[in-house]
């Protein structure tokens, strides 16, 4: 090829000279063969005049490239094969490239100007050998320097994925695209890019490390902030859009409107009650909203999609009223109740209180749980205010409709202990009948400070009805009273004066307690437990006990020791006074031996009392 391109340019140049008519003067043979040129003869070509190959070299000089190998010159793709480009340089033969350097760039065509590299002038077969991809590598720095000062767009081969992102080939340079630059929307599938063509904007250069970083979501953004201010000027409450759903969060739904992003609230999405916006919309999906609101900036745009339907209040049947039953579904359930959809959007609450007919309150969730069909009584409906209570407990009769019936004065019932106070315990009889029982009506004999330590909440308990009041729906009980009073019987056994025999149970600041047994408790002030050494009982001492005093009501019992020995000492000495006096007139002793007798009684008896 490189032979046919020269010998085709010395043919031009030939017929470039003008044609000069010279007569051969004839020559002498001895002459000619002295003259003649024997190395033309032998080469087989016939020699050109000087004038011609000056000529021939001027046209070589002004029509080919001088270069030099390793440099970059701009050539002209002349022919495509399936696997080769052919470039001419204006050399003396075109240059062949494998396609696989123009990878990419798949619409090269015939014509098209690349920058090539001048590997080997001529090689062994005489063929020129040149390279894009080096001229490429040679150039691509200086463009890429000069893209991203000049902020200009470029074209890269996006080559494969890597860790966060992208390999891009930007002028022959590895660029990296990081996942997040790739769409201003979230990406999922990356593999999508691979071996596709796109615009980028370099916006990253580590001249150290020789890296760049590309970004297309930058030229999407540029584009979408010029239709975001077309769209945020035209916006108005009220308006209706198309948008496509961006986001899902647990608290509502981002939609973008073609460059401005909305938000629609999960209460703002439907009429009835959702627990997560996914359940109404799913990602990508195409829809209509409403501007509902927006700030002065128009930068936070509210959006609503419930409001494109008709309020399902206004859509209630006018048949219902207060005093009708209606069935629906358990949708929430709080501590104070659980509302109840009637229909799709319309709610009700039935308070926990209108769950059952028990006085004693319980959580919503001992009654029903969410997803639950229950019936139950409108009552009440407030159309404007759009809200709606229920009751379940108003299908069953009041149990207090005959109340005095079933629970008379004076009757006897078991219950249970469902809750209890400082002053008394409340027992459920049935449910939505509970009474209370006063502390001081739990027990004939024990002291009781709190209801704890006489009975359990969930304790079955026997008790009698002491009072009832129907109106203000009050049941007074006593559990006492279901036995006999046990006082009745301790009142003429421990009657004042009666001797009981026992030991000290236990010694406290002011005297001594006695267990005589399990519902009587004396108690023994210290001057009462001086036996009549002069000594005192101690704890677990085992003596006669007197009692000196007894009340029923206040369950009170004083005993003594020390008055079991003074009376006796008292009827010692009045037995004495006695004898002396009979003495006295048998002996008929004289005035003052009589007065003696009787001063020494008196001072015993005054020493005796010194010391009660």
């Amino acid at each position: 090829m490189a032979e046919e391109k020269e010998t085709k340019a010395v043919e031009e140049a030939i017929e470039a000279t003008p044609e000069t008519k010279v007569e051969t003067p004839v020559q002498d043979p001895k002459e000619f063969l002295e003259n003649f040129d024997w190395e033309k003869y032998e080469q087989g070509i016939e020699r050109v005049d000087d004038s011609k190959l000056q000529e021939f070299e001027t046209l070589v000089a002004e029509n080919f490239v001088d270069t030099a190998d390793e440099e970059v010159v701009q050539g002209t793709v002349v022919y495509l094969t399936d696997r080769e480009a052919i470039i001419d340089i204006n050399a003396k033969s075109e240059g062949v490239i494998s396609l696989n350097e123009f990878r990419y760039n798949p619409d090269l065509k015939v014509g098209d100007k690349v920058e090539v590299l001048i590997d080997i002038r001529e090689d062994k077969s005489g063929q020129l050998v040149l390279s894009h991809r080096k001229a490429r590598t040679i150039m691509a720095w200086d463009r890429v320097n000069a893209a991203h000062d000049k902020e200009e767009i470029v074209s890269g081969f996006v080559k494969c994925r890597t860790k966060g992102g992208m390999i891009v080939d930007v002028f022959g340079i590895e660029a990296f695209l990081p996942g997040s630059q790739i769409d201003v929307k979230p990406i999922r599938d990356y593999d999508q890019y691979v071996n596709k063509t796109m615009e980028f904007k370099v916006v990253k250069i580590n001249h150290e490390f020789k890296n760049v970083v590309v970004s297309h979501k930058a030229l999407i953004e540029a584009d979408i902030e010029e239709q975001k201010k077309e769209i945020i000027s035209q916006l108005e409450k009220g308006q209706v859009l198309e948008g496509v759903v961006k986001n899902i969060t647990s608290y509502g739904v981002f939609i973008d409107l073609g460059g401005v992003d909305g938000l629609v609230h999960i209460t703002d999405l439907s009429w009835s009650r959702i627990n997560h916006p996914n359940e109404v919309v799913e990602l990508d999906q195409k829809l209509n909203v409403v501007i509902l609101d927006f700030d002065e900036n128009k930068s936070r745009i509210q959006l609503g999609l419930k409001q494109l339907e008709k309020h399902p209040w206004d859509a209630l049947s006018e048949d219902i009223k207060i005093g009708d039953k209606v069935k629906g579904k358990v949708v929430v359930i709080a501590d104070y109740g659980a509302f109840i959809e009637v229909v799709e959007g319309v709610e009700g609450l039935i308070h926990v209180s209108e769950m059952s007919w028990s006085t004693h309150l319980r959580s919503a969730q001992d009654f029903v749980k969410v997803g639950d069909e229950v019936e139950a009584v409108v009552l009440t409906l407030d159309r404007e205010d759009r809200k709606m209570s229920l009751g379940i407990k108003q299908l069953t009769p009041d149990p207090w409709t005959d109340i005095t019936t079933k629970y008379p004065v004076g009757s006897k019932h078991k219950g249970i202990v469902r809750n209890f106070t400082n002053f008394g315990v409340f027992l459920e009889l049935e449910e939505g009948i509970d009474g209370l029982i006063y502390i001081s009506d739990l027990s004939w004999t024990k002291k009781i400070k709190h209801p704890s330590e006489f009975v359990a909440v969930g304790d079955t308990l026997e008790v009698e009805v002491l009072e009832l009041d129907v109106e203000g729906r009050k049941l007074s009980l006593g559990h006492k009273q279901t036995t006999e009073n046990p006082w009745d019987k301790y009142e003429t056994e421990f009657a004042v004066g009666t001797v009981h025999k026992a030991a000290i149970t236990d010694i406290v600041d002011k005297g001594a307690t006695i267990d005589f047994n399990e519902d009587i408790t004396a108690f023994v002030p210290q001057r009462h437990l001086e036996k009549e050494d002069g000594k005192k009982v101690g704890k677990g001492e085992e003596a006669e006990f007197k009692i000196i005093e007894f009340n029923k009501d206040f369950k009170r019992v004083v005993a003594s020791h020390t008055a079991i020995f003074r009376e006796e000492e008292q009827r010692n000495v009045k037995a004495a006074v006695k004898r002396a006096a009979a003495s006295a007139d048998e002996a008929k002793p004289t005035l003052g031996d009589a007065n003696e007798a009787l001063q020494a009684l008196k001072d015993k008896m005054e020493a005796n009392s010194k010391n009660k």
